[in-house]
């Protein structure tokens, strides 16, 4: 039977550790490589085209949704299942618009993660039970379509992308220079960013991006 070629990306070392050491437990599934950022997931993914990719939603400099979404460009035939502790649909609806194709809470990663993992490779979809449970109370609570849920974002991938690293107190140079683009194209973003939101400062970008999940509110986790 071929074996399931799944990458791993957690920047947290211990829930990357103990996540490895279960699947590497599974006989139909092979662990291909692992990172810890966004960044370093893309640029393996794009070289080792895995079939599955386990992604952490809030990750260092380009969080997992921008991550998802570069290499679903790239490597179409990958699959990603999100890993998060979230359950609130500014977290998951990104997700699903980026092209992830499961999303499995932390909690439930002993109970869920190697069905997920086959599920997905096989092209169909997963999402935790307690997800779709949520989602669910959600959808009854607020009386919301789908149209309004999955209404679209105000902003670029490119422009969410230096929100996340404006947020994680990156400077406009530090910036330029990670994303290999101009300071002035830099300056630029971010002052779309702030005309696009109506904000007008890093600290209101920063509780815009933790409210809209970019990145996680400190001890979060």
């Amino acid at each position: 039977m071929k074996k399931v070629r799944t990458f791993l990306a957690e920047d947290h070392t211990i829930v990357r550790k103990a996540i490895r050491a279960l699947l590497e437990k599974e006989a139909g599934i092979e662990v291909v490589g692992e990172a810890s950022t966004g960044f370093e997931t893309v640029s393996q993914c794009e070289v080792l085209k895995p079939d599955v990719v386990l992604m952490d939603i809030s990750m260092p400099d380009m969080n997992g949704v921008e991550a998802t979404r570069q290499i679903i460009k790239t490597s179409p035939k990958t699959k990603v299942v999100v890993l998060s502790v979230h359950k609130e649909q500014q977290y998951i609806f990104p997700a699903l618009r980026a092209g992830a194709r499961g999303y499995v809470l932390k909690d439930d990663i002993v109970e869920d993660l190697l069905v997920a993992i086959n599920v997905v490779a096989k092209g169909n979809s997963f999402f935790s039970p307690t997800i779709q449970d949520h989602l669910l109370r959600d959808y009854i609570r607020t009386g919301e379509d789908a149209q309004q849920v999955l209404k679209p974002d105000p902003l670029t991938p490119r422009e969410k992308q230096i929100l996340q690293l404006i947020a994680e107190e990156h400077t406009n140079k530090r910036i330029a220079a990670k994303l290999n683009i101009s300071l002035k194209t830099v300056q630029a973003h971010r002052t779309n960013i702030m005309e696009k939101l109506d904000i007008h400062s890093a600290a209101g970008l920063t509780k815009y991006a933790i409210a809209t999940g970019l990145i996680e509110k400190p001890g979060s986790n």
